[in-house]
């Protein structure tokens, strides 16, 4: 089976999808806004889906861990959806 880019199997670990995520906010300040937004939204699936978030030099940056590739599609794309709009709040109020 082809992967995505960014997406990688790890089958000996019973995760076997995984996939990074980064975003440069070019300020630590704002990374941690975005950090802290989203950290309150635990994964409604914890023993299929894994998110480590981390903030480094105005960086968020996320690792999707899965047991199933459509697990990891919905993490992911429901992941984006909040860094979209928080990205937006953050332009628009600063």
């Amino acid at each position: 089976m082809d992967l995505p880019d960014g997406v990688t199997t790890l089958s000996s670990s019973g995760w076997d999808y995984s996939c990074d995520f980064e975003v440069d906010y070019g300020s630590k300040e704002h990374a941690d806004i975005v950090y802290a937004a989203l950290d309150v939204d635990k994964e409604l699936q914890p023993d299929k889906v894994k998110r480590q978030m981390t903030v480094s030099d105005g960086r968020l940056k996320v690792h999707f861990e899965a047991v199933e590739a459509r697990f990891l599609r919905a993490s992911y794309s429901a992941l984006v959806d909040l860094v979209i709009l928080s990205t937006q709040i953050i332009e628009e109020f600063g």
